[in-house]
């Protein structure tokens, strides 16, 4: 088989990995909870292991066979015999073969599909997370729970798995064999072992800590090019940066990545020659003893043959079984990662009663709302966070005791210095978090109540940053909805103000927009975030400064646009915009998480108070004064 062929190739996965992986403690039902992926795959398994079986007594069957043709054909002069065994050879290398293919095939099976049934679990399940989550996880921690560690629970099933069952078959049937053979022989072979094991439990130990240590710094150099390499951080180090510094810094890592590189292939090839030298040497004193007991007649010359092939397949599974519990542990350490994914509950969640939101023009009503945001372990894992957690107690109120009515139709205006709890306020409305006591109700369903499908279709946002993905100008339109015809997009790119822009690109909207849109300016970025809210067209529109960092003719394109986008729509705007703010139905002055002021412009100004103050020295400024 392809997996014993060598004898002394699968040794080294065991001592490249990380021991201290065995130090980690599972939690409890880690290994029923693998079962139960397991079980869809059970037939294939079994299927697989029987191979794996089959395979490994051909590894003990050819020097048997080999003994055969030297003793009962070559010395016996029987023609017949070596042409008939040497047939049988060859006939077993052919069963080998099909054998690897087909056990390549199972494992394929078993182990792709292993990964696709978590990766679709964990995929979901980190969709339907809170916002909160995405804003304490890493990114990269993330992804690699998605990739690494799912590929390393796979290997439970295959690798690991088929690695262990084949050679412990393998090391039985050798020993076995070779105890039938001549067990003199045999124990003087075994005497060498610990030669061999015990500085390759050293040479296991020194590379764990160089792999670690690698794995480390590959993690650094990723999080730099990372950094760098995404439009953002590339724009700032090309405006801050000092390239020849960060050059530097990343060339320090960058050769200390090859030094330990260089010291891990150097402990590697000591280790091979180490075990090679080990097993030449045991190989001559077979050849020595057993070549002195042949010319005596203790034993046949076959026999001789038979103990040093089979002497070369012995080390090999015992080095693999030598450090089975780091595999092991790795394999269920992978899973237990990704379990812990899957056990982190969402805190925004749908209701199994969910209703739809009720139909018809939309009333918004905040009932006594009190909120603060969540703490870090109410939403995230510290091990998805790659600094430590500094804010572990629990956060201030935001929101404290917010009430007021948006009729159907109706523009509330949001304003109040930063931190007050306006982008809070939006944020509840969408349920993108939930209240902590009170209620958000939309046509008099409690959003807790609603269907999350139903909240999603009734309410639209636009924000100050609008995100666009990495893909064409009519992806991103219809991301907000699919089954949307090319001349609705072009309806709605019309009365966001920028189709005539997309009609003159050479592709349309086939057009790729860039990474986070930045192909475009911001101005153009935000009125296709209003193209796509109009396709969708939701009956509730949340706009949270959505025109705060438009110059001057990027905002008049925009505002004719958000006339439309409004028009008939119940909306909730903060705003930085005189504009925006004089034709709000409703002004709510928000302050220190409450609801300090309400009321229209002209009245909120004649009061003179904290609305006047703010008009005075954020408003004014921004458009004409008040007549």
């Amino acid at each position: 088989m392809a997996m014993m062929g060598g004898g002394f190739g699968p040794g080294m996965a065991s001592f490249r990995r990380d021991g201290s992986v065995t130090k980690q403690r599972l939690r409890p039902g880690t290994v029923r909870r693998i079962a139960r992926y397991a079980r869809p795959h059970v037939r294939k398994i079994v299927a697989f292991l029987v191979l794996v079986v089959a395979g490994a007594v051909i590894v003990v069957a050819n020097p048997l066979l080999m003994k055969a043709i030297i003793d009962d054909g070559i010395l016996a002069k029987r023609p017949g015999v070596v042409v008939g065994l040497a047939v049988t050879i060859a006939a077993l290398a052919l069963v080998d073969a099909g054998l690897t293919l087909a056990q390549r095939w199972f494992s394929a099976r078993i182990g792709e599909g292993l990964i696709y049934d978590l990766r679709t679990e964990v995929f979901d399940h980190v969709q339907r997370m809170p916002v909160a989550f995405f804003m304490r996880a890493q990114t990269g921690a993330l992804v690699s729970r998605l990739n690494t560690d799912v590929i390393g629970a796979q290997r439970a099933l295959t690798s690991t798995l088929s690695s262990v069952v084949a050679n412990v078959v393998s090391l039985v049937l050798v020993l076995g064999a070779m105890l039938a053979l001549s067990w003199q022989v045999t124990l003087v072979a075994l005497v060498l072992l610990p030669i061999f094991v015990v500085p390759a439990k050293y040479v296991g130990r020194r590379m764990s800590v160089l792999t670690r240590e690698q794995m480390q710094l590959d993690a650094e150099m990723s999080s730099v090019t990372t950094e760098r390499f995404n439009v953002a951080g590339a724009m700032v180090a090309k405006l801050y940066g000092r390239p020849e510094d960060d050059a530097e810094v990343f060339g320090r890592r960058a050769a200390r990545v090859r030094d330990v590189g260089v010291t891990v292939g150097m402990y590697g090839t000591v280790f091979r020659v180490a075990l090679g030298l080990v097993a030449a040497l045991a190989t001559a004193l077979v050849y020595g003893i057993g070549g002195v007991l042949s010319v005596s007649g203790a034993f046949e010359l076959g026999t001789l043959v038979a103990l040093a092939a089979l002497l070369m397949r012995l080390y090999g599974p015992l080095t693999s079984l030598s450090n089975v519990h780091v595999d092991v542990m790795t394999a269920l350490v992978s899973f237990d990662r990704v379990f812990e994914i899957l056990d982190l509950k969402p805190m925004v969640a749908e209701k199994p009663d969910a209703v739809p939101v009720p139909g018809g023009p939309v009333t918004i009503e905040f009932d006594d709302v009190h909120f603060r945001y969540p703490a870090a372990e109410e939403v995230s894992l510290a091990s998805l966070e790659s600094v430590a957690r500094q804010d572990t107690g629990p956060s201030q109120p935001v929101l404290k005791g917010v009430s007021f009515t948006a009729e159907p139709g109706r523009l509330i205006a949001l304003v109040g210095h930063s931190g007050a709890g306006k982008t809070t306020m939006t944020s509840l409305v969408s349920r993108l978090y939930d209240v902590n006591e009170g209620a958000v109700r939309i046509n008099g369903l409690d959003v807790r109540d609603a269907t999350l499908a139903s909240l999603r279709d009734t309410v639209g946002v636009v924000m100050q940053d609008a995100h666009l993905f990495h893909d064409t100008i009519g992806a991103n339109l219809r991301y907000a909805r699919p089954e949307a015809a090319e001349e609705e997009i072009w309806e709605a790119l019309r009365a966001a103000q920028i189709g005539d822009l997309v009609e003159g690109l050479p592709d349309r909207l086939d057009t790729v927009v860039g990474d986070r849109g930045y192909r475009l300016s911001g101005g153009e970025k935000q009125r296709l975030a209003l193209a796509r809210l109009l396709l969708k067209a939701p009956r509730v529109v949340v706009l949270d400064e959505a025109t705060a960092h438009l110059d001057s003719e990027s905002e008049a394109a925009v505002q004719v646009a958000l006339k439309t986008a409004l028009e008939g729509r119940t909306s909730l705007v903060i705003a930085h915009r005189l504009a925006t703010i004089r034709e709000a139905d409703e002004i709510l002055v928000v302050h220190d998480g409450r609801i300090a002021e309400r009321g229209g412009h002209e009245e909120l100004l004649a009061r003179g108070g904290l609305y006047a103050e703010l008009y005075r020295t954020q408003f004014s400024s921004s458009g004409s004064p008040a007549g």
